[in-house]
């Protein structure tokens, strides 16, 4: 893991101006020359949002504040650059990363650009974005791809991804609670479309293969249209005529581990209990934190799993203890169309303010970030 930062520190002492400043605006970058390289047809100046995060990582856990230079350095290019970075997977990591800087070392980036730029149209790369709309009477709402090629195109690769990235900013800043609630609710429902028998016959490119029975390999892609099937599961290789011999793609499908170890149900349909924590890597330490959101028409009780320890529940959105004492659940309450960022505690726990923070026995508990 050091090997790793020091090697992307010195590229980012490589990227750097005259002036010092950072510059990502570059295809890709050449490890044995030490340069960067331009094809002169696009730029991935997004790779910057990845490089903060490792950046970042490396400083919370070897505490070399060279670290913390580079990975301050790359989500200033990000804020500085006009236009929206987006290349395909990596901007979600900027977008965590200035808002764990912003909580854990109050710096002041704007989220809200990084968000907003992670489900808006790149600059980068035509039409890629976050898709909404209904295909062939299947919504496929949430999903990360084009949005424009052949009507659409939703990758399961970045779609998964850009959930096991965002659904942890919750916890640093509640204020996107409800929109990455909402945003996750439909895309955990869309998700589904990317596995082989989950569509009618005919709307997948690699039925035939049988070297899957319990289909938990998913689909590279899902199709707006295909072979004049709305939507169609499918991928690159049988249409382009490359590589290996089905649609099926292992290299996205590895990363729904994202999603399962994020998304389970409660007791109301709909009603999602996200953990905060389960993609929150290199975080410090914690307790269980859940984002929930209730997408129906008026206020709906559901009950939170907490475990069998007696606990005391936070909500980060209302920032307030919601209940107190209760074991294996907890019955709480959400407004129509409204989000709550639940904290579990231990019950009784020591609870202290220090720095605009709140704590738990010495854990934080609210960083205190404006609503």
């Amino acid at each position: 893991m050091r090997i790793t930062a020091d090697r992307w520190r010195q590229v980012c002492l490589n990227l750097d101006d005259a002036k010092g400043v950072l510059d990502f605006d570059h295809t890709s970058y050449n490890f044995r020359t030490g340069q960067p390289v331009n094809n002169g047809k696009w730029r991935e100046p997004d790779a910057a949002a990845a490089v903060a995060w490792l950046q970042y990582a490396a400083w919370t856990k070897f505490h070399d504040p060279n670290y913390l230079v580079a990975a301050e350095k790359c989500v200033k290019f990000l804020q500085a650059r006009r236009g929206n970075p987006y290349y395909e997977v990596l901007l979600p990591f900027g977008a965590l990363t200035a808002a764990r800087m912003n909580a854990e070392l109050g710096r002041d980036y704007d989220v809200d650009r990084l968000l907003n730029q992670c489900f808006g149209i790149s600059d980068c790369r035509g039409g890629w974005g976050v898709i909404v709309g209904n295909w062939g009477g299947y919504d496929c709402d949430g999903t990360v791809g084009s949005i424009d090629d052949r009507g659409g195109y939703a990758f399961a690769m970045n779609t998964f991804v850009q959930a096991g990235a965002l659904v942890p900013l919750t916890r640093y800043d509640p204020r996107y609670a409800r929109a990455i609630g909402k945003w996750m609710l439909n895309l955990a429902n869309s998700a589904r479309l990317f596995y082989p028998d989950a569509l009618p016959s005919g709307h997948e490119t690699s039925a035939f293969w049988k070297g899957d029975p319990q289909h938990v390999i998913a689909y590279e892609g899902l199709r707006y249209e295909w072979l004049g099937k709305r939507p169609c599961a499918t991928g690159d290789p049988l249409a382009m005529k490359w590589g290996p011999r089905t649609d099926l793609g292992l290299y996205g499908s590895s990363y729904v581990g994202m999603l399962g170890a994020t998304v389970r149900p409660t007791n109301v349909p709909a009603i999602l209990q996200l953990d905060c924590l389960a993609t929150d890597f290199f975080r410090d330490n914690a307790w269980p934190t859940f984002l929930c959101y209730n997408p129906h028409p008026e206020q709906r009780r559901f009950d939170l799993a907490v475990g069998p320890q007696s606990s005391d529940v936070y909500d980060l959105v209302r920032r307030t203890f919601v209940r107190h004492d209760v074991r294996d659940k907890a019955t709480l309450t959400l407004p129509a169309d409204a989000a709550g960022v639940f904290v579990v505690v231990p019950a009784g726990s020591k609870i202290e303010t220090r720095n605009a923070r709140l704590f738990a026995n010495g854990v934080v508990l609210d960083y205190g970030v404006s609503h």
